[in-house]
């Protein structure tokens, strides 16, 4: 494999034309040197950053989350991992606008740090990813099984549930982008609609409803578990909440990413604290941790919000969110799907792995690393039929959560080395026009190598003392710690074969793929500065 660096993904100064008629900052829909054509636009990105990435983590696993930790642990968690969703926007939108690449941070971990840890981190995460697929394809056994029962096969589902996955990819890129547009403003619609229908049943709404006064918060049941239960919700959140980098990886096929990134960056710990803090506070205080039909529990799992309204005895309603879940879940899996994808891309035209998975076809598709990514989703997804679906998912959910925390670490890391090399050179990026800069820096990369380093403790904990047990076994061990084991190892063992070194600051590449402003682009943008409040508002909000 070639170590050379000399080429990287993005947009030469030459390729930073602009289209005037196609929308705010926005550039010709060109090839960038990747290869991939700029089709998504700012307000595709605009709705994926409000509503992307809100999926079965939410829908279904609070359930698990519920039963272990209890409503206190299920909260808590859910809004610590918030913050570090505000961190990492704020820590990796710098050198996302800066460098608009579809190989974002695994990129700027070998132009910044060290090819070694670019390689330890699109290893682990393009795994994780695919374990998000595969995750969502059991999800999605589940939902269809609640109108089903066991009346057809799960594998019958796991393939339907495969095919339109790759129905999805073997089509332009525009039908994936449009796809997750739509499916983004379907789960929004459903998270309003599930929060003003869950205040209602609050206060005893439904044929069979009962007004709730926090009784899931008293005898003992807010903290199940202890630490153990609030750690376990922890992780668990981070699965629901997802790293959120998405937009970044968009960003390299976007329209206009200076726009679409800043916008996101504004956006998503909003669209996270709202939708994902008042929904688990809600299920929180109508569903029971002992309930049966959460998932980890009894009986047949379903989602804890089809739970809450069918205790209400409202019909109708509990299939319709079902419907809206399933979606959800598919949209997930495009997205892990498609972030899979562009990793091995990225790591390929980086010389990381062998450059013949870097080619993308004429219409922007990667299709080499869209059959690798196929392949090993269709081996994860089956596995699912050889062993209990829960424990499956236990596995696969901490395959994908810790590698969500270790890239954040990996993101943390990049960032300091990364202001280093701007420092080192003298470089003027935070001095050009409309240059975005984090303004609390350092915080945000100080705070994610705080939380990930709890994060990696609280792993280390649950491997030898698990929920429900208090003698460690390899199993648990290898469940809990299989994604940071993974990184680790991977960044030493290509360390030592390939000799890497780590980046000298006076040395980084700060040129390729840059993409400063176009003069049609500033005045777009100066345009967008000059509007009223009401009408940026309107920008942030609007769905169409």
């Amino acid at each position: 494999m070639s170590q050379s660096k000399d080429t990287k993904a993005g947009l030469t100064n030459a390729e930073s034309s602009v289209d005037t008629d196609s929308g705010i900052g926005q550039v010709s829909e060109v090839r960038n040197e990747s290869g991939f054509h700029r089709t998504f636009t700012p307000r595709q990105i605009h709705v994926i950053s409000l509503g992307g990435q809100i999926g079965a983590g939410l829908f279904i696993s609070t359930g698990k989350n519920l039963s272990n930790g209890g409503p206190g642990s299920l909260f808590l968690g859910f809004a610590l991992v918030c913050t570090c969703v505000w961190a990492v926007l704020n820590t990796v939108s710098e050198m996302t606008i800066a460098f608009p690449t579809s190989g974002n941070y695994i990129e700027y971990a070998d132009r910044f740090v060290d090819p070694a840890l670019s390689f330890a981190g699109g290893f682990s995460m393009c795994l994780g990813w695919i374990a998000v697929i595969a995750s969502e394809a059991t999800f999605f056994n589940v939902l269809v099984r609640y109108w089903a029962q066991d009346s057809v096969h799960e594998a019958v589902w796991l393939t339907i549930f495969l095919v339109l996955m790759f129905v999805i990819f073997s089509l332009p890129n525009r039908v994936f982008g449009w796809f997750e547009y739509g499916t983004s403003i379907l789960k929004i619609l459903v998270l309003i609609i599930f929060i003003i229908v869950g205040v209602a049943l609050v206060f005893g709404a439904g044929p069979a409803g009962t007004v709730h006064h926090g009784e899931n918060w008293h005898d003992g049941q807010a903290f199940l578990n202890g630490f153990k239960g609030f750690g376990n919700s922890v992780l668990l959140a981070i699965l629901a909440i997802g790293d959120n980098t998405f937009t970044g990886f968009l960003a390299g096929e976007s329209k206009s990413p200076r726009f679409s990134v800043a916008h996101a960056v504004f956006l998503i710990p909003i669209r996270v604290s709202v939708f994902y803090l008042v929904s688990v506070a809600l299920i929180g205080i109508l569903i029971s941790p002992s309930n049966e039909n959460l998932l980890g529990g009894s009986g047949v799992a379903a989602s804890p919000f089809v739970i809450a309204i069918n205790q209400a005895g409202i019909k109708g309603l509990p299939d319709f969110l079902n419907v809206a879940i399933v979606f959800a879940v598919a949209a997930i899996a495009a997205e892990s799907f498609f972030i899979a994808s562009r990793i091995l891309q990225s790591m390929a035209q980086q010389g990381l792995i062998p450059a013949q998975v870097a080619k993308v076809d004429s219409r922007g598709r990667p299709r080499v690393a869209l059959g690798i990514t196929g392949a090993l989703a269709i081996t994860l997804t089956y596995i699912n039929l050889s062993a209990e679906g829960i424990t499956v998912f236990n596995w696969l959910s901490q395959i994908a959560s810790t590698g969500y925390f270790m890239v954040w670490l990996v993101i943390a890391i990049t960032s300091f080395r990364f202001r280093a090399a701007l420092k080192a050179q003298n470089d003027p990026l935070f001095t050009e026009t409309y240059a975005w800069k984090c303004a609390i820096w350092p915080l945000p990369p100080i705070w994610l190598l705080t939380c990930c380093s709890f994060f990696i403790g609280t792993s280390f904990y649950l491997a030898l003392y698990p929920i429900g047990s208090n003698t460690p076994t390899a199993e648990y061990f290898f469940q809990y710690m299989f994604g940071t084991i993974l990184i680790v190892f991977t960044a030493l063992g290509y360390k030592l074969i390939y000799r890497t070194k780590i980046r000298n600051p006076l040395e980084v590449d700060l040129q390729t793929g840059r993409r400063p402003l176009g003069v049609e682009e500033i005045k777009a943008l100066d345009d967008y500065k000059n509007m009223p409040r009401w009408r940026k508002f309107v920008s942030f909000v609007q769905l169409w």
